[in-house]
């Protein structure tokens, strides 16, 4: 069976499309962490026999909860791995946002050869206009020199990159074999010593990424993650729009004033030319709910053992469940408890004390 992990705080809609679509795009189970109760998206997740939910409130965190986002994705997603490995039926986990769809190939990553553990997921990015019509079903895939020097040329980018194609990330995203030597990191598999794990890509392994597809959901979307936590880390020119946005949302504005600051931003530097990308036959149409896989539903005992699974874990230090130098950094920033994780030699039997932890309490 094919997996996803995801760690989403969203409203309800965008919550629907996202099931719906990676079931029909190719995955037969996914696993939500709710990054906050919902009283909305929870009872409708709970209600799909292909969806695991996992509340992530105090009780989860056990007053350790990670700042960022990225940590907590992080933490979630090789919490999810590592109850995998206890499992038979499991044989792909994949790391995915809230607003990514993938797209699988079925009988290509059959095809992956057993020795290569992790694969990689190539983006396309939904267009973006201020007030669309109807769903989005346009997406642009990652352009080659020659399209990416045209539209430097027409004034569409200052430099002929993908990075400055994309609105956001160009790395896409990861799936792995459920081991307990592999780890899942946002755009990348590594090793327990953190290094990156080669990723096998094809032609059938691809995602849709809803990157702020309306100007409505840009700022509903940036808002909070600016206001997520006391630092942000972006690339090079998201930290730049991230730090502007991050301003205005510190500044005491009245809300219409705020609105069309946003507005403004999201002119110049978010809306895509869809008319001019479509003349240039740069883009491709797609519906994310019209896939054509039929997911394969776990039997509901099995579904019950699983969601046990994670419950059992609740009282667990999840800082545990990254990769070791991640841990131990974590270790030398502050004192770490009677039972934490250990350096040297010691902490070299991490990986088997978690495993030996999992199967004592799965």
């Amino acid at each position: 069976m094919i997996v996803t992990v995801t760690t989403l705080k969203d409203r309800l809609a965008n919550v629907e499309r996202f099931v719906r679509g990676n079931l029909a795009g190719g995955v037969d189970h996914m696993i939500v962490f709710l990054d906050a109760p919902d009283a909305e998206v929870e009872p409708w997740l709970t209600a799909r026999p292909e969806v695991t939910t996992v509340v992530t409130d105090k009780s989860w965190w056990r007053h350790q909860r990670p700042q960022l986002l990225n940590k907590r994705q992080r933490v979630n997603a090789n919490l999810a791995r590592a109850v995998l490995t206890q499992v038979e039926w499991a044989e792909w986990l994949f790391h995915i946002d809230a607003d990514e769809i993938a797209q699988i190939d079925r009988a290509e990553l059959a095809g992956v050869p057993r020795r290569r553990h992790a694969v990689g997921l190539t983006p396309l990015e939904v267009v973006s206009e201020m007030h669309p019509a109807g769903e989005p079903t346009l997406f642009k895939p990652l352009l080659e020199d020659g399209d990416l020097a045209l539209l430097q040329s027409l004034g569409v980018l200052a430099e002929p990159t993908n990075s400055l194609y994309f609105r956001s990330h160009i790395a896409g995203k990861v799936g792995v074999r459920p081991r307990d030597d592999v780890w899942l990191g946002i755009h990348k598999a590594t090793d327990r010593q953190d290094k990156r794990l080669p990723l096998v890509r094809g032609p059938g392994l691809r995602m849709l990424h809803l990157e702020s597809y309306s100007g409505e959901e840009f700022v509903r979307k940036w808002t909070a993650m600016v206001g997520s936590g006391p630092s942000m880390h972006f690339g090079t020119h998201r930290m730049q729009l991230a730090t502007a946005l991050k301003a205005v949302v510190d500044k005491d504005l009245p809300p219409e004033q705020r609105a069309r600051v946003f507005e403004m931003i999201y002119e110049r530097h978010m809306a895509d030319p869809v008319d001019l990308l479509r003349d240039l036959r740069l883009l491709e149409e797609i519906d994310p709910l019209q896939g054509t896989h039929s997911p394969e539903v776990l039997p509901e005992d099995e579904r019950e053992r699983l969601a046990g699974r994670f419950e059992a874990l609740r009282d667990q230090d999840k800082w545990q469940f990254l990769p070791d130098s991640m841990v131990k950094a974590k270790a030398a920033r502050s004192a770490a408890p009677a039972d934490g994780p250990a350096s040297g030699a010691e902490g070299d039997q991490a990986p088997r004390r978690l495993r030996d932890r999992l199967r004592s309490r799965l």
